[in-house]
């Protein structure tokens, strides 16, 4: 029998999910997440993201296939799974009318939690997550940010062993967000939790997670660490942008073996990884070609331009 500790947090094998009329909105994925891993599921809506998401948190029924969290199929025994999890939905499910810590203890009884043990738990939440000082206070009253801050205290309550977190930077301005991130950074420092989180923002899946799945058009098309990813087009690529019909100006590019394979195109530009080639050598073959660029350098790579090779569409295209 597998030990807790060897077992994944969370469990995908097949899982797929087709609605009424036929829309099968996730196909046959698969992904294990280890206990205490930060996992990143990118992908922009309609690629069966939320679809996943739903199985996993009990909310759908999954048509084939399985998902287990902490080995308990999310189909067959629904509140066990729920029992170890624990969710913060894209939108706010905290009663502004409340205050913060009426909206605690609330979740605290619905969740079962013993009143002493809820007592030293919300004080343990609400100080990890800077937010002791504000929970007397009428929910209405909190910044966006500080809102987000009580759903996941909120989340905490039940002391989860897996934590889903969807979008939970959306609508912030830049520089809550990036506390906000500083917070589920330290999360997971200091706790023994698995999260997995759904972002359309690639710099927060770079900083806080140590893999990641980007899903397309209900399948998984890429899966491993941010610079695994990122390695998979080389050190460098070359950007340019075309005055006029980009798929062409790529034609050609492949024609004289500058770009390979694995070179795109999005709107006007031209992505090319370079691989082993430098950069100097690209861009002088690029000249001499003479074609019509309104720009052309050299970058690194990011997971922008992994999603984009793989899709065609920005993370954040609907």
């Amino acid at each position: 029998m597998v030990s807790t500790e060897e077992r994944p947090a969370i469990d995908v094998r097949r899982l797929t999910k087709t609605y009424d009329g036929g829309v099968e909105a996730v196909k046959g994925i698969d992904f294990e997440v280890a206990s205490g891993e930060v996992f990143g599921l990118l992908g922009p809506n309609g690629a069966g993201k939320s679809t996943t998401i739903g199985m996993l948190t009990t909310t759908l029924v999954p048509t084939s296939g399985t998902a287990l969290l902490g080995g308990f199929d999310v189909a067959v025994d629904p509140r066990e799974a729920r029992r170890i999890s624990s969710v913060v939905f894209q939108d706010a499910v905290v009663d502004r009318s409340f205050t913060g810590l009426r909206n605690l203890d609330l979740h605290a009884k619905l969740w079962g939690v013993d009143p002493a043990k809820a007592k030293t738990r919300v004080a343990e939440v609400t100080e990890a997550l800077g937010i002791a000082d504000l929970v007397s206070r009428t929910v209405g009253t909190y910044s966006g940010g500080q809102r987000r801050r009580l759903e996941i205290a909120r989340a905490l309550i039940s002391d989860p062993r897996v934590l889903f977190l969807d979008e939970p930077t959306v609508g912030l301005d830049p520089r809550i967000r990036h506390e906000l991130l500083d917070v589920i950074a330290a999360l997971r420092a200091e706790n023994e939790i698995t999260i997995l989180l759904t972002t359309h923002y690639l710099d927060e899946a770079e900083r806080l997670c140590d893999r990641v799945a980007i899903i397309h058009a209900g399948q998984i098309v890429a899966l491993g660490t941010p610079e695994e990813l990122k390695a998979k087009l080389g050190r460098e690529l070359l950007e340019l942008r075309i005055d006029g019909d980009a798929p062409s100006a790529l034609d050609i590019l492949h024609a004289h073996g500058i770009a390979g394979g694995d070179a795109f195109t999005v709107g006007s530009t031209v992505t090319v990884p370079l691989h082993d080639r430098s950069s100097a050598d690209a861009i002088a073959a690029v000249h001499a070609l003479g074609l019509a660029t309104a720009a052309i350098a050299a970058r690194r790579p990011t997971l922008d331009d992994v999603y984009l090779r793989l899709t065609g569409a920005s993370l954040g295209a609907d």
